[in-house]
């Protein structure tokens, strides 16, 4: 079975729970697919921190985000019913806690790190989604970076195709420093553009996640509500994967047209005889 996890806001942007499957479908390569399994219940949520901690972070008006934002989304969990793990990456992906409890050990783990080499922010995408594959629905990584990708082998659409065929929406939120003009604090608006609106804005999109821009304290506080908010409002629906080998596109829509769907944009069949 192919597994969708979906969020629907009206055009306001207001989340829509109650619905039910027969309100509810599903386009695989633009064909009506029959929805064999269907949950709209709030249960626990699995949440994958991704912090870069690669040499560009290494300045404070960089890592003070990072702390921020993990504290305030380990403040949203709930320690009876959600989990959480904690991966750093550099040139590769370190496991600092694997996904437990809520807040386990997060933040003195988070203290212990020393920014260090170039940045792999989508291969450690890759990977964190393959560890992610075995939780239960509700599951998302959350990657807190700069943005910047300098090592990576694999590219932002190959690393979508990676976490949408095992349903993980990636949400990105990225640190913005200050230019550093004579201490007058203003941010690098072209570069802060340019991330929001370049691959790595694609690969959360592509994954049925969000990218958001930690400005500050309220932001960072209001991109990480509307994350865990998300992940409880979700819609999960299974159907039959088609035959045909290679990549499926997928539509998922529901019959009230003034309503809004976001979910992963396909999956990949295996060709009959090949790995995974």
């Amino acid at each position: 079975m192919v597994s969708v996890s979906a969020v629907v806001r009206k055009h306001n942007g207001q989340w829509v729970a109650g619905l039910t499957q027969n309100e509810f479908e599903i386009l695989d390569n633009g064909s009506p697919r029959t929805i064999a399994a269907f949950d709209a219940l709030s249960r626990g949520i699995n949440v994958a921190l991704l912090v870069d901690f690669s040499g560009s972070m290494d300045i404070a008006a960089k890592q003070t985000p990072v702390h921020q934002t993990v504290e305030q989304l380990l403040e949203w969990l709930q320690p009876a019913s959600d989990t959480v793990g904690l991966y750093a990456f550099d040139t590769g992906i370190h496991e600092l806690q694997p996904m437990a409890p809520a807040p386990g050990s997060v933040l003195s783990r988070l203290d212990t790190l020393r920014p260090f080499g170039a940045t792999s922010i989508y291969d450690a995408i890759a990977a964190t989604s393959r560890l992610l594959s075995t939780q239960g629905p509700r599951r998302a990584i959350v990657a807190i970076t700069d943005g910047s990708d300098n090592a990576s082998r694999l590219s932002a659409a190959e690393v979508s195709g990676i976490a949408s065929s095992i349903d993980v929406p990636v949400y990105v939120v990225v640190v913005v420093s200050p230019l550093d003009k004579a201490g007058t604090g203003v941010v690098d608006e072209p570069a802060l553009d340019a991330t929001m609106h370049g691959r790595l804005a694609d690969l959360a999109h592509w994954t049925g996640g969000e990218i958001f821009a930690a400005l500050g304290p309220a932001q960072e506080s209001a991109s990480v509500r509307q994350i865990v908010t998300e992940l409880r409002q979700e819609y999960w629906l299974a159907f039959e994967p088609g035959a045909q080998p290679g990549w499926h596109t997928l539509e998922v829509k529901t019959r009230h047209k003034d309503l809004v769907v976001r979910a992963r944009s396909g999956y990949m069949v295996q060709a009959p005889g090949t790995s995974h």
